[in-house]
């Protein structure tokens, strides 16, 4: 049987995902420091709040509230022996939201980075990564997921342990690395590299792509890097909601509900066909965006120099591939 994803892109030329996990927690009352996974069996009602509010806002696909439920992450808050059950019970209640939309709505189990550097720089080896991303994927297999949710990775051997690990537990996925180095991910890779890699891939994606990052004109000139290479896979494009900003003790996204409606769009004509937010995405934000996917008509290929007039500046001069083409202008980057 085709995975729901799969049919939904059957029938559809673009799909809107989610907005942001964390940022909604935090405004639901999620202290600073505190384990968002635990927050499913302790508070059941406030996750399925959050499910609820992306597919009310017109989301296709939302991703579970698991992206740190991986062992090596939760034992930073001594629950590694919870990764079964904190996955599982994410899953479930995404399935419950889901089946109650009235419509299609995929619930893809998020699956974040390990948190360690994988060897020779660092403690972590390949089979380790698989193994750790393996029990979580068969967590969230049980609790329903249609698919898998690989993100946020910057490493090429983590993201290839991550492919693993969804093959292992026969289940379909996709991935997203995040691009936030002058183009690169923290490890180096390009736009062009993580299409090499994905084509590489023993089990390949049903989609890849970019989250997170600098902000939304960052990512666009990465998707814009992944159009360029000519793959013929769908494209995820899943970008902050503007820039972070220090404000009154918390981090503030200036991103507009305005300006992510446009993002939306340039996504979409940069080539991207799966389109939601990241950091600082509210439901406020998604509707914007769907109203925009849905209302305005194609454009041809955006150039940077339409992304920065009219989603700001980019970070850095450069996408790292080697693009001789100079943004119309870039903008000092500004940390959290």
């Amino acid at each position: 049987m085709t995975d729901a994803l799969s049919r939904l892109l059957e029938t559809r030329d673009w799909l809107m995902a989610d907005g942001a996990t964390g940022t909604n927690l935090f405004n639901m009352g999620l202290a600073s420091g505190e384990a968002p996974e635990l927050w499913n069996t302790d508070a059941p009602d406030k996750i399925r709040a959050l499910y609820r509010g992306a597919v009310e806002a017109g989301s296709d696909i939302f991703l579970t509230n698991s992206f740190g439920g991986n062992a090596s992450r939760l034992k930073l808050h001594d629950a590694q022996g919870r990764v079964a059950e904190l996955n599982r019970v994410a899953a479930e209640l995404g399935r419950d939201i889901a089946d109650a939309a009235g419509r299609p709505v995929v619930v893809a189990g998020s699956v974040g980075p390990t948190g360690e550097i994988m060897q020779p720089m660092g403690p972590l080896s390949y089979a380790s990564a698989v193994e750790i991303f393996h029990e979580q994927a068969e967590a969230l297999k049980s609790g329903g997921a249609d698919v898998l949710w690989v993100e946020t990775i910057s490493a090429p051997d983590e993201f290839k342990a991550a492919a693993e690990a969804c093959k292992l537990a026969e289940m379909p996925w996709c991935g997203t690395m995040s691009f936030d180095t002058a183009g690169r991910t923290m490890m180096g890779v390009t736009s062009a590299d993580l299409v090499e890699l994905v084509e590489k891939l023993p089990a390949k994606p049903i989609a890849f792509g970019a989250n997170c990052g600098v902000g939304a004109s960052d990512l666009l000139r990465t998707v814009l890097g992944f159009a360029a290479a000519g793959t013929e896979r769908p494209i995820i494009a899943k970008g902050n909601a503007g820039i972070p900003k220090y404000v009154d003790g918390h981090i503030h996204y200036d991103g507009t509900p305005e300006l992510m409606a446009d993002y939306a769009v340039l996504a979409r004509d940069c080539g991207a066909t799966i389109i939601g937010g990241c950091c600082g995405t509210t439901p406020e934000h998604l509707r914007a965006m769907r109203a925009a996917l849905e209302t305005r008509p194609r454009g041809p290929r955006p150039s940077l120099d339409e992304i920065a007039s009219r989603l700001g500046g980019f970070s850095s001069a450069s996408d790292g591939t080697g693009d001789s083409e100079t943004p119309a202008r870039t903008r000092r980057r500004r940390r959290g």
